[in-house]
């Protein structure tokens, strides 16, 4: 016999995500959250419960199916230090739209700050970096029932319109275990978000139409084939010029997908001669630091950023927000606009062609090293892989090499490396297609519990690039000023530790390579289907993966002039 929680704040919730067609919940363990785990997972046909132990992964795999799914994914947890563990991920999800909502059960109101176990202060905890924050009435205050429900319809509505994180707060008096084998009737929702309708101003067409130099450059943001389509018509006649990285997942030939490649050594004089006159901006954070130092030299008379929610100054030079899809935009614009051929494409091209070619020869001489792991990974992947990459070193170095059509993520929202492993986890298990994680070791070893759920399919694949450090920190410049012992210890971190028995533990197979014969050798194997998920560990510790990437592009700025 089926058992429901008997707390009307719960079976509103739960009839109110039917609605709304939310059915993946995380549940992290907990006695206060009982009644949500309890009636979530007694409705298998319609909630898919989870069972994440720790909070802080757990937020990060919601995230990560909600980035699979395009949809709102709900994680819940008990009161207390449970709810401020969730907020790596949440301030994640913020900067890069990702639809989280976040139900902690809490304490009745007046136990705050009454020193009662597990009690803190919970409402608006995440306010800084949520869409929305509400917090719910204990069942035995008068109306609860009537304001509940509008205040989750609110929540709701405003999760799927912001595509970010919203906050419900839900206090639960005792007992929390009284539970019921019928549910109420409650009434179908009239659903109220609201649809944007765009018209291009006049003043953008004729801007566009005098404008000689146009560049659209494309962050962080998720395939899309309308906006694929309506930007290779841009580019077919050379009319603008593309700039996009290894995540923004748009594919090409025309596209400039190696900025790094590009600029990494323009001069101030360059600055000017590759400037656009009119930039416009698509997608989320962009990796590139080189081309945001460009950009900013460069100042663009105007620029034109394209997002329904973020309007960032990123360049110090925004002189148009416009509010709605990229793909909503160019459907107008393309309508509107000249498209004839201009020179700033072909003077992109020339640099394209000379610098690709450095690239080529350097290949041909590269050793053993993070570098050339990232070259042969790139020509091995099978192409119904998604690609998860960690932050640091992991995400730059894939900027330099071509993924062809493969969906490339990372959490660039604030680019930190926690929760990598975790968010590429969630992402597998809602996903039909295989996963592959590229990862540094630091941000594997931080993110170990990302592996601890019951959930991961054994075509996940996790690749290791295992240099014993933060090395991130021999590339970047400043920190080689410290000196060496504190720049071990403290920065780059040194470490001799190895994924072997990690993987053993939580069910991987497991294989390492320190050499390029070997990792020439598994790579087909490592790819081919299995009874359980697999780790390759590339053990690149002491050799000078640094100096390698250094030399790169040392070799890389040699003179191109013929």
């Amino acid at each position: 016999m089926k058992k429901y929680s008997s707390k009307r704040s719960i079976q509103i919730l739960a009839h109110l995500f039917q609605q709304y067609g939310i059915s993946d919940i995380i549940i992290s363990p907990g006695s206060r959250n009982a009644p949500l785990a309890i009636h979530f997972a007694e409705m298998p046909g319609i909630f898919n419960a989870f069972s994440i132990v720790d909070e802080r992964s757990a937020a990060f795999v919601g995230m990560g199916m909600a980035m699979s799914e395009k949809k709102p994914v709900a994680i819940t947890c008990t009161s207390g230090s449970a709810a401020a563990n969730y907020y790596p991920a949440i301030t994640e999800a913020f900067y890069s739209n990702t639809p989280l909502l976040i139900l902690t059960a809490d304490r009745p109101t007046d136990y705050v700050d009454i020193f009662d176990g597990q009690t803190i202060r919970q409402n608006n905890l995440f306010h800084q970096h949520s869409y929305g924050d509400f917090q719910l009435l204990e069942d035995s205050k008068e109306n609860a029932e009537d304001i509940n429900f509008d205040i989750i319809k609110k929540a709701i509505e405003l999760c799927i319109e912001k595509q970010g994180p919203v906050h419900i707060n839900i206090p639960l008096e005792e007992p929390l275990y009284e539970l019921v084998s019928e549910l109420p009737t409650f009434p179908d929702v009239e659903k109220t978000i609201k649809q944007k309708e765009y018209e291009i101003p006049s003043n953008l067409v004729a801007d566009w139409n005098t404008s000689q130099r146009i560049m659209l450059l494309v962050g962080t943001r998720d395939y899309s084939p309308e906006l694929e389509s309506q930007l290779t018509q841009l580019v077919k006649n050379h009319s603008v010029v593309v700039l996009s990285e290894v995540n923004s997942n748009l594919y090409h030939e025309k596209f400039f997908r190696h900025i790094d490649r590009y600029i990494f050594n323009f001069t101030e004089e360059d600055y000017k001669t590759y400037a656009p006159d009119l930039l416009i901006t698509i997608g989320q954070n962009v990796v590139s630091k080189k081309v945001k130092q460009f950009l900013r030299n460069a100042q663009p008379k105007q620029h034109w950023h394209l997002d329904e929610v973020w309007q960032p100054d990123t360049y110090f030079a925004l002189t148009e927000k416009i509010e709605v899809k990229p793909e909503v935009f160019f459907s107008k614009l393309l309508n509107f606009v000249s498209l004839e051929p201009k020179p700033y494409y072909n003077l992109w091209d020339v640099l394209r062609d000379k610098k690709d070619a450095k690239h080529e020869e350097f290949l041909n001489t590269v050793e053993f090293s993070d570098f050339y792991f990232f070259n042969r990974t790139s020509e091995s992947i099978p192409e119904n892989y998604n690609i998860h990459f960690s932050n640091s070193s992991a995400i730059r170095y894939a900027q330099l090499f071509d993924y062809g059509k493969r969906r490339i993520y990372c959490n660039r929202g604030t680019s930190g490396i926690d929760g990598s492993t975790s968010t590429a986890m969630g992402f597998a298990i809602k996903n039909t297609n295989p996963t592959l994680l590229i990862t540094g070791d630091l941000s594997f070893f931080y993110d170990i519990n990302g592996l601890w759920n019951q959930y991961i399919p054994p075509f996940v694949r996790i690749m290791i690039f295992n240099n014993g450090e933060g090395n991130i920190f021999k590339i970047i410049p400043g920190p080689g000023n410290a000196n060496p012992n504190t720049l071990d210890e403290f920065i780059t971190t040194k470490h001799h530790k190895t994924a072997e028995h990690l993987a053993k533990h939580f069910g991987f197979s497991y294989t390492k390579v320190d050499e390029e014969a070997t990792l020439d050798r598994v790579m087909e194997n490592f790819f081919k289907p299995d009874v359980q998920p697999k780790i390759l560990e590339v053990n690149t510790y002491g050799k000078n993966s640094a100096d390698v990437l250094k030399s790169y592009f040392a070799f890389m700025k040699e003179d191109l002039k013929v």
